[in-house]
């Protein structure tokens, strides 16, 4: 069910949906958080998806927050409530506002908040290059950027380096997370012998690369190296050098990794790119901070980056 509510304010919308609520239409008493959502004209509905999916797994109050169209500065609030078969197993609220109220976020979330439960941001175009000092960040547990959505998104993950707070994180980082560990199991296996160098490669402005790269180069203390090629798609290759031969993960087709050791037999592995839903859905699991994430932002400066010809 979809309930538009057109020139309002929040209040009004906090009202409606305590009237839902004691209807039988919504049950805000097993939302475990607020994921406020700040998303261009563009992205509403691909966020409104992946959160939908996410709210299976986490059942919360998703808050949108977006332009109104035309650029409005009247102080306009178009609402759009979304319950039952429209929201998951969430409630979502659809604010678009004009430009005077986007300019402070916070006050406007502020009545549709969740009591006693955290709050997450979820940036899913980018995001600001200090989420903590972002109206919104300040107030939240957990700031997710998406610097593969970002303009530049190499250089906005140095940024966000550089302004690191604890509750930071990015949809980048947990789109490692398989390749991962299917490398800790490729290293942790017989001759055990340690790796001299690593390379990731892959698509040119993909940040995935740069974090895995600097996660495999500070925990193996060894140079690491992030070779970028035009028409890649995401992570399509990881070579690990050791003495008695490299370990290479393969995925050229975004699809399936080969694993090639030294003496034993090649092995095929499902590894398809990850959705936009499964990368949120691994960082709602998640409210207390990531100290890995912290770390390998502060290593990703030892990390050597190659411009592939191919």
């Amino acid at each position: 069910m979809i309930i538009d509510m057109p020139d309002t304010s929040t209040n009004a919308v906090g009202k409606r949906l305590d009237s839902l609520r004691d209807e039988g239409g919504a049950v805000a008493l097993g939302r475990v958080l607020t994921l406020v959502v700040v998303a261009g004209e563009d992205d509403i509905e691909a966020a409104v998806d992946a959160a939908n999916e996410a709210s299976h797994e986490h059942p919360c109050r998703v808050v949108v927050v977006a332009p109104l169209a035309g650029g409005a500065t009247d102080g306009r609030v178009d609402a759009e409530i979304r319950v039952g078969g429209d929201a998951g197993a969430s409630e979502v609220v659809v604010l678009r506002c004009s430009d005077p109220l986007r300019e402070h976020p916070d006050t406007l979330v502020m009545p549709l908040l969740l009591p006693d439960a955290p709050i997450v941001v979820w940036w899913p175009a980018g995001g600001p290059d200090d989420p903590t000092g972002n109206p919104l960040g300040a107030m939240a547990q957990r700031r997710i950027t998406d610097t593969t959505r970002a303009h530049d998104p190499v250089d906005m993950l140095g940024r966000l380096a550089e302004a690191f707070t604890e509750g930071d994180t990015d949809l980048a980082w947990a789109r490692v997370t398989l390749w991962r560990g299917l490398i800790a199991a490729a290293v942790d296996q017989p001759p055990y012998e340690p790796v001299t160098a690593v390379r990731v490669e892959g698509e040119h402005q993909h940040t995935s690369l740069d974090l895995l790269a600097s996660w495999l180069g500070a925990k193996l203390r060894c140079p690491a190296r992030v070779v970028r090629t035009e028409d890649a798609d995401a992570i399509t290759r990881v070579v690990l050098e050791r003495k008695s031969g490299p370990i290479v993960l393969d995925r050229p087709d975004g699809r399936v990794v080969t694993i090639t050791q030294p003496g034993k037999p090649d092995r095929r592995v499902s590894l398809p790119i990850r959705a936009l839903s499964e990368a949120l859905i691994e960082e709602l699991r998640r409210l207390d901070p990531d100290e890995v994430y912290g770390q390998v932002l502060r290593a990703l400066e030892r990390v050597e980056t190659v411009e592939s010809a191919s």
